[in-house]
């Protein structure tokens, strides 16, 4: 008989599957396959990353043995940044090189992204030591899925000592504020956030 989705850990099986809910969530919440012709590239920066570094603090909704949501992250964002230029970045680098000129396409802009580690690291986020990203196709958003994912990070965040957690979103999307506000975030003022809005919230149950 059909199984009910439930959450489980990441398994490196599911590495596909990372991939395409990442892509297909990756335009404010919406596909963005049609702006990225290589529909690895958005997940190189935003989903493996994390599954390969840290695989212990990724979470997937299992719905009959396939991913269809995940949430992923890391325990701590500088530590984070720095594997990410010396082990993951290395590997993709040459499929995705850095744009040689200013950044044009949405391409461009992602591969400039990636090869800029860095920039994840600002000084108002430092009592936000965590961060992460979390990601559900739409067939199964408003299902309950995105707070039992929350909470399952946040928890496992909270039995490794881990005070609080951050995330970054683009400010236009209303949808997914709602959501963050509703699971106990609130926003973290950053001198200059260009397109992206940064919220934060302590670590365990709420």
């Amino acid at each position: 008989m059909p199984t009910e989705p439930f959450i489980r850990p990441y398994h490196a099986q599911d590495r596909l599957a990372l991939y395409d809910v990442c892509i297909r969530t990756g335009e404010e919440g919406g596909d963005a396959r049609a702006l990225y012709p290589d529909h690895d590239l958005l997940p190189s920066i935003f989903a493996g990353p994390y599954a390969e570094l840290e695989p212990g603090l990724a979470f997937v909704v299992d719905d009959g043995g396939r991913a269809v949501g995940y949430v992923l992250g890391t325990a701590d964002t500088a530590r984070f940044v720095e594997r990410f230029r010396k082990e993951w970045l290395p590997s993709v680098a040459e499929r995705y090189p850095d744009p040689s000129g200013p950044p044009l396409t949405p391409s461009d802009w992602m591969a400039y992204l990636l090869h800029r580690p860095e920039r994840m690291l600002l000084p108002e986020l430092t009592a936000y030591p965590a961060h992460l990203h979390i990601d559900l196709l739409p067939s199964h958003q408003r299902g309950g899925f995105g707070r039992a994912l929350m909470r399952r990070f946040t928890d496992t965040l909270a039995e490794k000592g881990v005070p609080a957690v951050h995330l970054g979103m683009v400010t236009a999307n209303t949808s997914a504020r709602a959501f963050y506000d509703r699971v106990g975030f609130h926003e973290i003022p950053v001198a200059d956030p260009g397109p992206l809005t940064y919220l934060g919230r302590s670590t365990g149950s709420r």
